[in-house]
């Protein structure tokens, strides 16, 4: 049972934390023909679209209604006005997703009653869904942004079915911020193996996973489509992966009437036998060989990598699911969380396998792995690139954003495969850097009769 713990400084020196638009803005990016706009400064949005661009290294349409100083105390409804008629002209979106900010949310502007009054009075933008988000910086972080637009975008499009309009074959995947587009096109791959068909909300593996169209797109390219989420009603099982996406899971129950699994985490053993499980009782048939294949890799994998992670301790920061997921495989691989640092607060974290989570920043990270005596890898975004030079500990890239690296759109975490390539690239930075372990020495493993590891009922 960890303690949570506010940093309490007055100050934050080496911010952690990620704005909630940022992350209703990356859930936009995952619906297609979409301009996402940020109702707030041209500052605000420059920042992250800057962000954004650097991750994922495309191009990314992102607007503003560019408030200024009189707008701000005035009110900004002409803004999001002549913004609106400005997209709808020029870009034609299917979907414009407007999210506000701590600028506008702090004056208290009825950003809902305003779009009201616009779309009746401008017949011109009756074809085009107006979907809001308030998602000030103030409140919650990137997962709590990512969190609030699907929700909104379930409520505005999602769709109940009748009975003759299910699809027993349909299952409904709601990924987290923290899955990559690669870990998307990985899990639809795996409900495809078991003859089911995926309907993913947001999906990033088809907006911005690095594929080149032949002529200029001026709003999303690829992603979830309006007629696609209207379906979701159609599903008989809705995923859901991380606890940030509970409210939306909740939503989409509420709306359409189907069912849906939490998982907190899809990387690892027991969280991979769990979705098998899962997928295998929805589609009623067991598990595929060539699953079971994978899951028999993973275990060698597991055998071969723990000696490199046992008595080896890690630091690890980021948004709550993100330091979740990569927390807990680290305890299954017999490492040490020396440091545990989280952008905002999440009740869940209080079972994570350490003595305490801080809520702060990469100072804090700092002076936990002082405290702890070192440590021998830091899992981090790129942001933590300072920090690990100060302290002269080596840096694995993960979460958002990662822009001094290339491949992380394609980066799969998920699965028995993802977890079982994840170990081995973690195995292989700790190897190359033997003089910050503590843990005995390395030795390849032989294998006995106890070191199988039994598979659970999959079918």
């Amino acid at each position: 049972m960890a303690l949570i713990v506010s940093h309490g400084h007055s100050v934050t020196s080496n911010p952690l934390k990620l704005s909630a638009p940022l992350g209703a803005s990356m859930a936009f990016m995952g619906m297609d023909g979409t301009m996402p706009l940020l109702h707030g400064s041209q500052g605000c949005t420059a920042f992250a679209l800057v962000m954004l661009v650097r991750h994922f290294r495309e191009a990314i349409p992102l607007q503003t209604t560019a408030m200024n100083e009189v707008s701000t105390i005035l009110g900004g409804m002409d803004q999001v006005e002549a913004a609106l008629l400005n997209i709808a002209k020029r870009t034609k979106p299917k979907i414009i997703g407007l999210i506000s900010t701590a600028l506008t949310e702090t004056r208290g502007e009825d950003m809902k009653g305003d779009l009201k009054l616009i779309l009746a009075r401008n017949p011109e933008l009756a074809d085009i869904k107006v979907i809001p988000v308030s998602a000030p910086d103030f409140t919650g972080s990137l997962e709590t942004g990512w969190g609030k637009a699907v929700t909104a975008i379930i409520n505005a499009l999602a769709e109940p079915a009748s009975a003759k309009a299910q699809d027993c074959n349909r299952v409904n995947i709601l990924p987290g911020v923290h899955q990559s587009p690669g870990d998307i096109e990985h899990l639809v791959e795996l409900v495809e193996e078991f003859g089911l068909k995926a309907n993913v909300l947001p999906d990033l593996s088809g907006s911005v996973d690095g594929h080149v169209p032949d002529h200029f797109i001026p709003t999303t390219l690829g992603g979830t489509t309006v007629e696609n989420a209207r379906n979701l009603g159609r599903a008989k099982l809705t995923i859901a992966i991380g606890e940030h996406m509970r409210i939306s899971a909740e939503t989409l129950q509420k709306k359409t009437g189907v069912p849906y699994v939490l998982f907190d985490r899809l990387t690892g053993l027991e969280a991979s036998d769990r979705l098998m499980v899962c997928l295998s009782t929805a589609a009623g048939k067991p598990v595929p060989a060539k699953i079971r294949r994978a899951r028999s890799q993973l275990i060698d994998a597991m055998l071969d990598g723990h000696f490199y992670f046992g008595g080896r301790k890690f630091a690890i920061a980021g948004e709550p699911d993100f330091l979740w997921n990569w927390a807990k495989l680290i305890a299954d691989m017999g490492g040490e969380l020396a440091a545990a640092v989280s952008a905002v607060h999440a009740p869940h974290l209080t079972r994570l396998p350490c003595q305490q989570v801080i809520i702060g920043d990469f100072q804090d990270m700092e002076d936990q792995i002082l405290e702890a005596g070192g440590a021998d890898l830091v899992i981090s975004n790129t942001n933590a690139r300072l920090s690990c030079q100060s302290l002269g500990v080596p840096h694995f890239r993960a979460g958002f954003p990662v822009y001094d690296r290339l491949g992380g759109a394609h980066r799969v975490h998920v699965g028995y495969r993802g977890t079982r390539d994840l170990i081995f690239q973690l195995a292989n930075v700790l190897i190359e850097h033997p003089g910050h372990g503590h843990g005995p020495v390395h030795q390849p493993h032989q294998t006995t009769e106890h070191d199988h590891v039994a598979a659970p009922a999959l079918g």
